[in-house]
């Protein structure tokens, strides 16, 4: 996956102070570059019924405005400290404008964790522009073709030294607690979220693909789904070197045959959607043999085929909204009125 560089520009700007404080009055930087997702409350009642599956946030807090797009919405980013992983890193975070109305304020919305191909560090490419993941995630809502899912959009390694397979190798940074712990913590501290699996799930690029299909193979009862585009479907991180049985214990492979033993005749707990380019052909027949051995029982997977594709995160981007979304949105919770 080729990783994209962005031009950054430095402004320095030269002025009187008495300047620099009147348009400070007239516009506070609070105002300009934070953003809250937290200002719909919920009714008390609401919040008391201890059948509901919404998890209220816990511990909203102010974001960085990292992007705003043409319909008001704000991409806000925040470093977060994982309490179980000991790991600090860059969190992006997105919510489609009915997360603010008012007939929404005591309903979950379904979280999508976006991940990126390469490194996944220091950035998270799916916040930006060029992709505008959340334009086109907004525009299939409108088109009824998607639920209103909150993005997510974590960095995935530590450093841009070696991939990390989203998970604790041991002795080093503990990836897999970031993503599968971690992170849906952060969430659940700012936003309404379900709190069955069925409301949480990945979309991801080449390694970040990858992580999404361990993460909701390795914790169903967190996840319920996962769309990748051109994954690995077993993980080759150099850190594995003489960690061979914790090395397996991370092997969608391994975990999708444990997880149909336990109930070979289902029901679904994990849904996978694979995006392959038809030009992919060295990895084609690698997914489909995982298809044919683990397509069965809790497990369903399918297959998404792109014309004149290779390994490319914009076709990846692209073919999301050529069904898969759509697909997947089917069996994922969305929220209610009143």
């Amino acid at each position: 996956m080729k990783r994209l560089k962005r031009p950054y520009v430095t402004v320095v700007i030269t002025t009187l102070a008495i300047a620099a404080a009147l348009v400070a009055v007239m516009r506070p930087w609070s105002e300009k570059d934070e953003v809250s997702f937290g200002g719909t409350r919920p009714t008390q009642q609401a919040k008391a019924n201890p059948a509901s599956d919404v998890q209220f946030p816990t511990n909203p807090r102010q974001w960085e405005t990292q992007r705003t797009l043409a319909d008001g919405t704000t991409i806000g980013v925040t470093t977060y400290h994982g309490e179980k992983s000991g790991f600090s890193g860059k969190v992006w975070v997105w919510a489609p404008k009915e997360y603010s109305d008012p007939k929404y304020a005591n309903s979950a919305f379904p979280v999508m964790i976006a991940l990126p191909g390469a490194y996944g560090f220091p950035n998270n490419y799916w916040w930006g522009k060029d992709f505008s993941l959340q334009e086109k995630v907004a525009q299939a809502m409108a088109q009824g073709q998607s639920k209103p899912f909150i993005i997510v959009m974590p960095v995935q390694n530590p450093n841009r030294d070696n991939y990390y397979d989203g998970a604790d190798i041991p002795g080093q940074p503990k990836m897999g607690t970031w993503m599968s712990d971690d992170v849906p913590a952060l969430v659940k501290e700012n936003f309404r979220t379900f709190k069955s699996p069925a409301g949480w799930g990945f979309f991801g690029s080449s390694s970040g693909g990858y992580i999404g299909i361990k993460m909701a193979l390795q914790h169903p009862d967190r996840f319920s789904f996962a769309i990748a585009g051109g994954p690995d479907t077993f993980p080759d991180s150099p850190l594995w070197k003489g960690h061979v049985k914790e090395k397996q214990a991370n092997n969608p492979e391994q975990l999708a045959a444990d997880l149909i033993k336990q109930n070979p005749t289902g029901p679904t707990k994990v849904r996978i959607t694979m995006l392959m380019g038809d030009k992919e052909q060295r990895d084609l027949p690698r997914i489909k043999d995982f298809m044919a051995k683990y397509n069965k029982g809790p497990v369903a997977i399918d297959l998404h085929m792109i014309p004149n594709a290779g390994h490319d995160g914009y076709k990846y981007g692209a073919a999301l909204f050529d069904g898969p979304l759509a697909n997947i949105s089917k069996h994922v919770p969305g929220p209610t009125a009143g």
